[in-house]
């Protein structure tokens, strides 16, 4: 009788752990019907996942077509493993538009392992919320100033045309270096004020050796690209430090007179913001590392803009023509004197259409990485908490629905699409609360140098092809032989 009463007791239990179970799962199916559905996708094979197929897509002339393969098997929202996490890709401007523009309470800034080790645990890039919305704002205020407009203009020519005095008795112009000489200059005196000479030519070198490491096997053992990197960030840390040591002492000597002129760069505007030089001593490494971050842009980012610009306007002479044209109307109404302005080089449209074009094919910022702090549903998708989400920009630049023959080099379609920054078809420079502070310094850069490069020189672009993995590059790095315009 017992033994009978145990078997009922038994499957009143299971029939209750049955009925719990189901009606769990049909409160998750609803829960996941109304949120959305988990992306479709391949996570490849264990540990690699499709990391080998996504840097062999690198290594050709269609970076997009490991993005376009699995658009075209999974939908515009897919899943895939690469470079060690699994991650949900992104190639839709719309749900790309939610990624960028929610911070914080949905989406956190995630990036690949060897990108946290090098930046650092305070890194701008990982920084999020108050902290980095202060920054962003200082650093923009800084860059929209009307002294320092005028100001970074003259140094922007002034270094432009000390690099092309070089060029002059050079039987072939190595384009991708050259550049470097330009935009790290510039960078390095906005952020530190540090001009030419042995500080300068240190920090260049091993600023090459650092960013060799950006994209790599997160290993910190000796001999590595990782370790080696590393290396080489401590070295530029010791430089930056005496600056600012410097500067915070001067600070504390003339306390009064300091903080009445207007910032000479980004460590005056980070250190006046702080205020207390003891605050600024507990700081001090947290600034280091920020310092070295900002100097990507003038050894990654905008010497590759410089280079892939000349490469498209080589092979598209009618473009070059154009642009030409526009450039020496603005020479002759300078009348070949030095008194450029901020304002005349970004008022210059086909040179604007010119960089923007560039910009879109080049994809120099190929994707943007988050991670989803919650479920979230964008379009139908859900993306679950604690998952790495890819904004793929290169797919959205490269789509055929989105601009018509898209591999083509065409600066006249700008004519028509416009290029601000509420464009969701157009980010190379991110976009939300992200955006990069330095859009308008960059254009101005580029601007300077294409302006004073076809009313300088003829020049004739060897064969050469673009690489785009880890970095965006020319594989020799653009080789051009020039002649001067008499």
């Amino acid at each position: 009788m017992e033994w009978i009463i145990g078997l009922w007791t038994l499957m009143g239990f299971l029939l209750c752990w049955w009925f719990l179970c189901v009606r769990k799962e049909n409160q998750n199916s609803k829960v996941k019907k109304k949120k959305g559905k988990v992306p479709k996708g391949n996570t490849g094979w264990p540990l690699l996942g499709e990391t080998l197929e996504f840097i062999a897509c690198g290594y050709t002339s269609n970076p997009v077509s490991f993005m376009e393969k699995r658009k075209s098997l999974y939908g515009s929202v897919f899943k895939t493993s690469i470079l060690g996490t699994g991650v949900i890709v992104s190639t839709d401007p719309e749900v790309n538009k939610v990624i960028l523009q929610n911070q914080g309470n949905i989406f956190v800034p995630a990036y690949p392992k060897s990108v946290r080790e090098l930046m650092g645990e305070h890194s701008i890039l990982q920084m999020n919320g108050n902290m980095h919305r202060k920054i962003h704002s200082l650093l923009g205020g800084f860059l929209r100033s009307p002294q320092f407009k005028a100001r970074i203009t003259r140094d922007i020519e002034h270094s432009v045309k000390q690099c092309f005095a070089t060029w002059t008795h050079q039987p072939i112009i190595y384009l991708q270096d050259q550049v470097k000489k330009i935009t790290f200059t510039i960078l390095v005196k906005v952020l530190l004020s540090i001009g030419p000479g042995e500080d300068l030519d240190f920090l260049k070198r091993e600023f090459e050796e650092f960013i060799k490491g950006l994209i790599c096997l997160p290993l910190k053992i000796p001999g590595t690209r990782l370790y080696k990197s590393l290396k080489a960030k401590e070295r530029m840390m010791k430089i930056v430090r005496r600056v600012i040591e410097e500067r915070i002492n001067n600070m504390r000597n003339n306390n009064n007179s300091n903080n009445k002129d207007s910032a000479n760069d980004v460590v005056d505007v980070l250190l006046r913001d702080i205020g207390d030089t003891n605050s600024i001593s507990n700081m001090l490494e947290n600034i280091c590392e920020n310092i070295i971050e900002m100097m990507i842009p003038g050894e990654e980012t905008l010497p590759t803009a410089m280079t892939m610009s000349v490469k498209f306007l080589s092979n598209y002479p009618v473009a070059l023509s154009k642009l030409l044209e526009e450039n020496m109307e603005l020479k002759r109404r300078k009348n070949n004197s030095d008194d450029y302005a901020w304002n005349d080089y970004l008022s210059l449209p086909f040179t604007q259409n010119v960089i923007s074009e560039s910009l879109r094919m080049a994809n120099i910022v190929n994707a943007i990485w988050r991670k989803a702090v919650k479920d979230v549903d964008i379009k139908g998708y859900l993306i679950p908490k604690d998952w790495c989400v890819v904004a793929s920009l290169t797919s959205v630049h490269m789509d055929g629905m989105n601009y018509e023959n898209p591999f083509e080099f065409n600066p006249g379609r700008w004519e028509n699409i416009g290029t601000g920054t509420n464009n969701n078809c157009f980010t190379p420079f991110g976009g939300g609360q992200r955006l990069c502070p330095g859009i308008e310094l960059s254009r101005l850069e580029l601007s300077i140098f294409l302006h004073h490069l076809v009313t300088t020189y003829r020049w004739v672009a060897e064969e050469d092809e673009i690489i785009y993995f880890p970095t965006v590059k020319m594989k020799r790095k653009l080789p051009i032989s020039v002649t001067t315009i008499n």
